[in-house]
C-alpha cells in the first residue's frame, strides 16, 4: 500500500535568532528537522531536507537565516519524511 502523506508547511525559525551570531543557519537546519518530525510524527533521524532547502536557509550566511521558510514534507510507508521548497 503506497499511502505518501504530503504537506505544506510554515516552519517558524525565531529560535534559531537566539543562537550564538556565528551558529544560527545551522540551529535553523536543526530547527527546520525538529519541527518536521514532530508534524509528521516520526524520528528526527527520518527527516531528509532537499539540497534547495538548505541552499535557501544558507542564502544569506551563517549570520542571517529567514525567520520562516515554507516547506513541502512528504512522509513515505517507511516513516521517512522528504523536506523540498513548496512551489
Amino acid at each position: 500500500m503506497a499511502d505518501e502523506i504530503e504537506r505544506v508547511m510554515v516552519v517558524p525559525l525565531r529560535k534559531a535568532k537566539m543562537a550564538p551570531r556565528t551558529r544560527r543557519t545551522n540551529r535553523a537546519v536543526k530547527e527546520v528537522r525538529i519541527f518536521i518530525a514532530r508534524h509528521m510524527k516520526t524520528a528526527e533521524d527520518k527527516v531528509w531536507i532537499d539540497a534547495s532547502v538548505n541552499e535557501r536557509l544558507w542564502k544569506n550566511g551563517i549570520r542571517n537565516p529567514p525567520s520562516r521558510i515554507t516547506v513541502k514534507a512528504v512522509k513515505y510507508d517507511d516513516g521517512l519524511v522528504e523536506v523540498s521548497l513548496a512551489e
